[in-house]
C-alpha cells in the first residue's frame, strides 16, 4: 500500500470512478428537480418510490437498496455530499483503481441499508413509527470511503475546512462516528444507525476485497477455470492418442500438461 503525506484541501482529479459516481447523483438530482418542476406529485411519488423505507421494502420494494442513494433532498445538503464524494473518492482512486472504488462505495451504500433494515426489525414493536423514515442521499456511501481512507491511510493530514486546522484522517473518521453514535439517541437514529451500518461494510470491503476489486478477481477466476479445462481436455486428447498409438505398435507418452515426452522427434517438435 503505498503512502501518502499530508494534503492541503485540494480536490483530486475529477476522472475515473469518481466522476461516474459524482455524474450519476448529480444527473439524478437535476432529474428529479426537473420532473418536480413539471408535476410536483409525480417528483413526490417518485422520490417516496425510490428511497429506502425498512418497512415497504420488506413488502417487496427490492429496489430501493440501489436507488435511494440517488435521491437528494435540497441543494445545500446535495452539494455537500457531491463534493466530499469527489474529495473522498478521489483521494482512494489516487492509490487504487476504479473497480476497487465502485466496489467500496456500492459495498457501503447497500451496508447502510442493511443496517436500516436490521434496526427495523428488531426494534419496530418498540417504536412502531421507526420503519416509516425513508433513508435517501449518498451518506452511507461517503462515510465508508472515510473510513477507508481512516484505516488505510490514517496519518494522512487534511485541513478542517473552514478552519485553517490540520486534522488526521484517522481522527476525522472517528469523530464522525462518535457524532453518529450520539445521534443514535435522538430523533435521527435510524440515519445514525444506518451510517455506522455503511461504514461496517466498508471496513468489511477493505479487509476482505481484493486489491483490484471484485470484477477483476471474478474475471481472473473465470479464466482460471477456463484455462483448467482446456488443460484437461488437452491430457484426456493425449491419453486417447496414447491408445491410438499403442494399437499401431508404438509407444508415446506425455506429460501432466499433454506434451510429449518421448518418440518421433518429429512428433515431439509437433505435439510441445
Amino acid at each position: 500500500m503505498p503512502r501518502i503525506g499530508s494534503s492541503s484541501f485540494a480536490f483530486p482529479a475529477f476522472s475515473g470512478a469518481t466522476r461516474r459516481l459524482v455524474l450519476w447523483n448529480l444527473i439524478a438530482y437535476f432529474a428529479l428537480l426537473l420532473l418536480h418542476a413539471a408535476s410536483a406529485n409525480s417528483a413526490d411519488l417518485l422520490k417516496a418510490a425510490l428511497s429506502f423505507i425498512p418497512s415497504v421494502f420488506l413488502h417487496g420494494w427490492l429496489w430501493q437498496p440501489f436507488t435511494y442513494s440517488l435521491v437528494h433532498i435540497g441543494i445545500f445538503g446535495t452539494l455537500f455530499e457531491l463534493l466530499s464524494l469527489w474529495f473522498l473518492a478521489g483521494f482512494l482512486e489516487s492509490a487504487h483503481s476504479s473497480s476497487w472504488i465502485t466496489g467500496l462505495y456500492a459495498t457501503s451504500v447497500l451496508g447502510t441499508a442493511a443496517a436500516a433494515t436490521a434496526l427495523y426489525t428488531v426494534g419496530h414493536t418498540l417504536k412502531p413509527t421507526l420503519g416509516q423514515v425513508a433513508l435517501n442521499g449518498c451518506f452511507g456511501g461517503i462515510f465508508g470511503l472515510l473510513v477507508a481512507i481512516g484505516v488505510l491511510y490514517g496519518d494522512v493530514q487534511f485541513m478542517l475546512f473552514p478552519l485553517p486546522i490540520g486534522i488526521k484522517a484517522r481522527y476525522l473518521a472517528a469523530i464522525y462516528a462518535l457524532v453518529s453514535i450520539a445521534m443514535l439517541f435522538g430523533p435521527q437514529g435510524l440515519y445514525a444507525f444506518s451510517e455506522l451500518g455503511g461504514a461496517l461494510a466498508g471496513l468489511f470491503f477493505i479487509r476482505l476485497a481484493p486489491r483490484r476489486g471484485f470484477p477483476f478477481a471474478f474475471s481472473e477466476h473465470w479464466y482460471g477455470l477456463r484455462n483448467r479445462y482446456y488443460r484437461w481436455k488437452r491430457r484426456r486428447a493425449a491419453r486417447k492418442f496414447e491408445v491410438y498409438m499403442r494399437s499401431q505398435g508404438r509407444t508415446v507418452r506425455f506429460d501432466g500438461q499433454g506434451r510429449q515426452i518421448d518418440g518421433d522427434p518429429d512428433d515431439k517438435k509437433r505435439w510441445n
